[in-house]
Order: C-alpha cells, then structure tokens, then sequence
C-alpha cells in the first residue's frame, strides 16, 4: 500500500483538519486513507531547524509521495531528494525563488499550489482602514525571520504610504519578543493591526487572538481560523481549497502522472471573515458595504 508523507511547517492545531480537504481531494482520483493508501505525518511546530530531518525520516520511510505544507517545508524537501515526487501548497513565488522551472511545466519532481498569502496585505490593510475608518495609527506585526518577512514589510509600507496611513511596524519571531511587540503597540497608542502570514503566528493562534482583544485592538489575520478562534476579521486564501486541490494532485501522481508535467496550480479563491461577536465586543459598528461582501459571519 503506497504511503503519502506530509512534511508540515508548521503544528498540528493549524494544519490536522486540512487534511479533511486533502482527502477529498484524494477521494477524486479513488484512494482512500486506510483502503488502498497510507499517511505519515512529521510536524515542525515552527522550528524551521527541524525540517531537514523530519524531510530525512519520511524519505527513509520510502514514502511514495511528500506534501509539503509551507515554504520553509517545500524548500527542505526539495533539497532531501529528487527522486520522490512532492506535492506543494505554498505562498510566495516559486518560480522567482527558485523551487520549480515555470507555472506551466515546473520541471524536476515539485508541482502543487501557489496560494495567495504575502500579496494580499496591502488589501487587508485597506479593508482594516475600511473597518476602522478613524484608525490614526495602525501596527503591522511580522516575522524577521521568516522567508517572506522582508517582502511583506515592504508590501505593507508600501500599502500604507499610498493611502496615507501611519504605520508602524513590529517584528517577533520569539514568544518574548511577541510579548514585547504587544507592549510596544500599546505605548505607541495603535488603533488597529495587521498580522503577518508566517507559521510562526499561525502556531500562536489562540495566543495572538488573546493578546489583541486584551489590547482591544481591532485586528485582520490571514486565515479563517483567528476569527473563528475569537480574531476580529480575516482575509485570506482558501487553504481548504488549496489542500483538496494537492489532494487530487497526489491521487494523479499516485496513478503514474509526473511531478515535472503537471503545473502548479494558483489558489485565487480569497475569503473575508468577520466575527460579529467580538465586532461588538470591542465596540465596532460594522460597516454595510463591508458586511455584504463578506464571505462569512461568525456570531
């Protein structure tokens, strides 16, 4: 019975019931978790220091696919082999940053999805502005150390000086530091925030949700799962969409379709989330046109 390893970067809190959209995914092409294939999963947890081995222990187990989830995991089991096929869901550009050949024909054994994640800040901080109409000066808080840290607050600035808003930016990439970026936030009096996409935050979910209503900071997140943990309001990718769409991609692999022939799909399917309890928590008076173009109210 072949065996499909996961090799995820970030923890299992974030990422186990992905693999429900993976599997439907899979279902399409007719494997079937525990009938004619198996899983193997190795969780990082955040700790990009671990992938290398954690990508070494699923190659001894001679897995007959890998998914990758998350840049730092797609570059570590890229660099373990060539020999097995990986299936990646990822953001960033792969191509610019050197994991595949082309969208088209990705060459070598790497396809999946490219999902939208760094190139949708500079519209959450609009749609944050459009939440906090008189926000005076908004936070970004993002990741120093992760592969898209740099980009994103460029990005962000960007963002912030074409449309005139005050922004300041704090980084964390330790749980002290993210206490210290929290205390900064508060001495500089922000009204709102903007949270990066990095495995690092998405590991702290609860955490970080916790620490900005405590603030009373209106905050916009990348994924469904901050509001959904108590987060104000996301805007992000579909990473259901982007795991069932890997999901069929192995199935295909599986069956004897190669890696390198298959392009790497673009997930453009983004959703907004609002949750309507902790709007009215913190005193927040929704605004129409941002409430009928949400995708989903959490009350």
């Amino acid at each position: 019975m072949p065996v499909i390893g996961f090799l995820w970067s970030g923890g299992r809190d974030f990422g186990a019931h992905r693999v429900t959209a993976f599997r439907d995914g899979l279902d399409e092409a007719g494997y079937f978790e525990g009938r004619n294939v198996t899983f193997e999963h190795r969780w990082a947890e955040g700790h990009y220091d671990r992938l290398p081995e954690l990508a070494a222990d699923l190659i001894r187990r001679q897995v007959a696919v890998i998914v990758a989830e998350g840049t730092p995991a797609a570059f570590a089991v890229k660099t373990a082999t060539t020999a097995i096929p990986i299936v990646v869901v990822m953001g960033g550009d792969p191509v610019q940053m050197g994991l595949i050949a082309s969208l088209n024909r990705p060459g070598g054994n790497v396809t999946g999805v490219n999902v939208l994640v760094s190139a949708l800040l500079a519209k959450q901080l609009e749609i944050l502005r459009e939440m906090v109409p008189g926000a005076g000066l908004i936070g970004f808080l993002v990741n120093p150390t992760g592969p898209n840290g740099e980009s994103e607050t460029r990005d962000v600035q960007a963002a912030a000086e074409v449309l005139g808003q005050k922004l300041l930016v704090v980084r964390a990439s330790t749980d002290g530091e993210l206490e210290w970026a929290f205390a900064a936030l508060a001495r500089q009096r922000v009204s709102a925030l903007v949270i990066g996409a990095d495995v690092f935050f998405n590991n702290r979910l609860a955490q970080l949700v916790a620490m900005a209503n405590r603030q009373a900071l209106p905050s916009i997140y990348v994924f469904r799962d901050f509001p959904a943990m108590g987060g104000l309001m996301s805007y992000g990718t579909s990473l259901t969409d982007g795991f069932r769409r890997i999901g069929s991609y192995s199935g295909r692999i599986l069956k004897g379709e190669r890696p390198a022939e298959l392009p790497m799909q673009q997930s453009t399917k983004v959703e907004l989330v609002i949750n309507l309890k902790t709007a009215k928590t913190l005193g927040i008076s929704i605004p129409l046109p941002l409430f009928g173009r949400a995708d989903e109210v959490i009350e």
